[in-house]
């Protein structure tokens, strides 16, 4: 794929810092998610690695209100604009830790409102290690109705299985419908109508094997599956819905896909699929995907062996962001340098915060980076740390810094901080 964008641009106005508190440096290679943030007109709210959930008015980044939630926070989340509806005015969070909790606070005092823990569920840790414990993966809202996902992953020599469970909520709290599996989701997605709910899995390693569930959504039932149809457990790593059709990034070919009604597949495109160079076989995973208005754009991320984890090699498509039409004709792609936790995104805007690429730890990587879905790069802020986290509504974009201190260099680079400022 080669490259049509031209250099990357620079941002003149800087992004205000806020700082966070302390935090042990990432290393050279990408740590588990330990924060979060999301931010709508008038607020800024952020999710700590400890559990503190602190809600900033966006305009000065005065503090509002600030609460622990019962685990990591990892995932924040607005119910609704719509001053009418029950849900006004309240942020969710999604927790990774012994409850795997998601909690719901009043936007104006940080009251919660309700809390349901998803280890009731999906079970509690087996080992005491972080990626034992129960984790809600992705949130999605629809006026009053929330919906959510949440997995747990355990081994036993050579048994290794995965519980989890998509849920509906209504606004008290109250689950609407469950639907579980033995397999691992990483992201749902939402229908502009709010009609049907995409659940892409990442790992089938049990009975379920599918990459891809669509249900319905006022009820759970299921309306069709679809897979790549690949050998191994690697299936799907991120979906979105653009009208009646859904991009898919897939794991398993490393292929980006364009679905139609049943799962019918409208184009296919290369993203990052197995190549050979300096006699190794090298490929790159395509971790998230954005469909909007016809087009639809693919991150990649980092290069993998197929023979062995480590490698000197690069494959010439990792860290990679690449937009498509609606025929699947490549209209911009650019580079995005380090690792991206989360894509971030406003009607044609998307915001990628880039971490270390841990095979070259060059720490002018460090960024947060913004496009425009029709014509490519627009901006870029760097960091002295690593972006590990980012959103975006309206102008206002907003992320967080972690440190980072490279293994081969043992020099602590930035602060645990939030980064907010205007896209103009």
């Amino acid at each position: 794929m080669a490259g049509t964008a031209g250099s990357e641009p620079e941002h003149e106005q800087s992004l205000h810092r806020r700082p966070l508190g302390e935090l042990e440096p990432a290393r050279s290679r990408h740590m588990w998610t330990r924060s979060a943030v999301a931010t709508t007109d008038d607020l800024v709210v952020t999710g700590e690695w400890d559990g503190t959930v602190t809600a900033r008015e966006a305009d000065s980044l005065e503090l509002r209100w600030t609460v622990t939630h019962p685990d990591h926070a990892v995932g924040i989340t607005t119910l609704s604009d719509d001053e009418t509806a029950a849900s006004a005015g309240a942020v969710v969070v999604a927790g990774r830790g012994e409850a795997g909790a998601i909690a719901v606070y009043d936007a104006e005092t940080g009251e919660q409102r309700w809390q349901y823990d998803t280890a009731a569920d999906i079970g509690t840790a087996v080992k005491d290690s972080v990626f034992y414990l129960p984790y809600v993966v992705s949130l999605e809202m629809d006026g009053d109705r929330l919906y959510a996902a949440a997995r747990r992953y355990e081994r036993d020599g050579e048994r290794r299985q995965w519980h989890s469970t998509v849920y509906a909520f209504d606004p008290d709290g109250s689950v609407r419908w469950t639907y579980e599996t033995d397999a691992s989701p990483i992201a749902i997605d939402l229908d502009a109508d709010g009609d049907r709910l995409a659940v892409g899995y990442n790992r089938c390693m049990g009975d379920h094997d599918n990459g891809l569930v669509v249900l319905e959504a006022n009820t759970g039932d299921l309306e069709w599956t679809w897979d790549p149809g690949t050998d191994g457990d690697r299936r799907v790593g991120d979906v979105s819905f653009d009208g009646d059709v859904i991009a898919v990034s897939s794991h398993g070919d490393k292929r980006g896909y364009l679905l139609g009604s049943g799962g019918a597949e409208r184009w296919v495109v290369d993203l990052a699929t197995e190549t050979e160079a300096d006699g190794e076989t090298l490929y790159a995973y395509p971790n998230h995907v954005y469909a909007n208005d016809g087009r639809v754009t693919f991150v990649t991320g980092n290069t993998y062996a197929l023979e062995r984890r480590e490698t000197e090699g690069r494959h010439p498509n990792e860290h990679r962001i690449a937009t498509f039409d609606a025929d699947g004709g490549l209209l911009w792609d650019a580079q995005v340098r380090g690792f991206v936790h989360g894509l971030a995104t406003d009607g044609d805007t998307l915001v990628t915060p880039c971490a270390q690429n841990f095979r070259v730890r060059d720490p002018e990587t460090h960024a947060v980076r913004w496009f425009d879905l029709e014509s490519g790069p627009h901006g870029t802020e760097r960091l002295e740390g690593v972006a590990t986290a980012a959103a975006v509504d309206g102008g206002t974009i907003a992320a967080i810094e972690e440190p980072v201190e490279y293994h081969d260099e043992g020099d602590r680079r930035g602060e645990y901080a939030l980064r907010v400022g205007s896209l103009e």
